[in-house]
């Protein structure tokens, strides 16, 4: 690993990162998407407590503050707020701008998606994230009751009161993507938000009993629905008295497939997909729902099936063809989902942060390092120029394809290079609960 490289990778990354803030917060590019959106910058946040000096503290307590005052009555963050007029080369589906609509004023929320439950958790990890860092109480203290009604919207996405959340496709950071029901992504934020909540109620010295006794109930029903093979032996009558209905997916995907390297992207009502989730998986390792010998087998076979390669890392795999049970004619829209693009195994940069960051997390000190060179290879190409950061990557040609300056990208690079110069990760530490056993 060239060190000269990577300290000046960071360095850009400080300047892509900070240089994308606006009035409402962190935007998640000044060249597309300009708007703070809540999922990526709450992500940013992660890399804005690691930024020198105040500035990068004041920009996430912007974001959280934007994302609290547009939270809806029933307690949902929403997806993205922006300001009307902007032209926004993103926003396709808008008119290449964000409308003004009677009676809302200059600022928007944006109704345009599918709800995305992912939102709501990453608004209590970006909490968690800034009270960690600045040990500032009052900031949290004045957000508790939204919070808390976060994390009520969230029960109620628990439709048939599983434990686990039913999440409807399309409806997280996979936005033109069919998972669906219990997927491992939602359901992996949703263990860490209970865990973050609890671990933040006892900073406060609120009672946290529950919080800390639901994240434990959501990592074992995690483990027992959606891992297969003899990590995670199953008992029948435990998962009779919690939800029969699991029993008859379970008894079709022990037959089916015996067992599997890595976390199940989703089991849905009788059915399941069998492919690689990226995103679920690393963040089951970093967060620790993942014990050892599983974070082993994910990240071996990660690195087996080069899905590091060209650059770290793609999205999934395999990919879904036309003609796959999962195949939806909307992946064509504006040639997004196709095979090797965007979420249907295309390469982002930000999920090459979180690799780095679970390598960490699992003790792979060598490996995240190599993963790091790569990484800051990745980011320094562009379409136009050097240091472009951008949005994602095409999954076989390793060429960028997405919009530059993408605050993810350059937010996850700081998270990345910050875990591997320490040798641990930033928040989610081993002293804090969060292992990998």
């Amino acid at each position: 690993m060239n060190e000269t490289l990577t300290d000046e990778a960071r360095s850009r990354a400080e300047q892509v990162l900070l240089g994308n803030v606006g009035e409402l917060g962190l935007l998640a590019s000044r060249r597309a998407y300009q708007q703070v959106w809540a999922r990526d910058s709450m992500v940013c946040g992660l890399a804005l407590m690691l930024c020198q000096g105040a500035e990068g503290v004041q920009i996430h307590r912007r974001s959280l503050e934007t994302l609290r005052k547009f939270q809806t009555p029933l307690g949902n963050m929403p997806h993205n707020v922006g300001y009307v007029n902007v032209h926004d080369p993103a926003l396709v589906a808008h008119g290449g701008t964000l409308a003004a609509r009677a009676g809302e004023g200059d600022v928007l929320r944006d109704t345009t998606h599918s709800g995305c439950v992912d939102n709501s958790m990453w608004y209590v990890i970006g909490h968690y994230a800034s009270y960690r860092s600045t040990g500032d109480k009052t900031f949290l203290r004045d957000a508790w009751e939204s919070l808390e009604k976060a994390m009520l919207w969230l029960r109620y996405q628990d439709s048939n009161e599983c434990g686990l959340l039913e999440v409807h496709e399309a409806m997280d950071w996979s936005d033109l993507f069919a998972n669906r029901y219990n997927i491992l992504y939602d359901n992996v934020l949703y263990y860490a938000s209970w865990k973050c909540m609890g671990q933040m109620a006892d900073g406060l010295g609120l009672p946290s009993a529950q919080y800390h006794e639901n994240a434990a109930d959501v990592r074992r029903k995690i483990n027992v629905l959606l891992w297969i093979g003899p990590e995670e032996p199953k008992d029948p009558d435990w998962i009779a008295c919690e939800r029969m209905e699991w029993l008859y997916t379970l008894r079709r995907v022990e037959t089916e497939l015996v067992e599997r390297p890595f976390y199940l992207p989703y089991m849905a009502f009788r059915e399941y997909a069998d492919r690689f989730d990226t995103f679920g998986n690393l963040l089951a390792v970093l967060f620790g729902v993942a014990d050892g010998r599983k974070a082993d087998k994910i990240l071996d076979y990660l690195h087996g099936c080069g899905l590091d390669q060209p650059f770290p890392v793609r999205a999934l795999y395999p990919v879904i063809r036309l003609g796959d049970r999962d195949w939806r004619d909307y992946y064509r829209v504006r040639n997004l989902n196709v095979p090797h693009h965007y979420h249907n195994g295309g390469a982002w940069p930000f999920l090459g942060g979180f690799y780095v960051a679970a390598l960490v997390q699992a003790g792979r000190m060598e490996q995240a390092r190599e993963q790091l060179a790569s990484l800051t290879e990745m980011n320094r190409r562009g379409r136009y120029g050097e240091w472009e950061f951008n949005e994602w990557f095409h999954g076989q040609s390793g060429r960028p394809m997405g919009f530059g300056q993408q605050s993810w990208s350059a937010g996850m690079y700081i998270y990345a290079h910050d875990a591997v110069n320490r040798g641990r990760v930033s928040l989610f530490e081993v002293h804090h609960g969060w292992t990998v056993d």
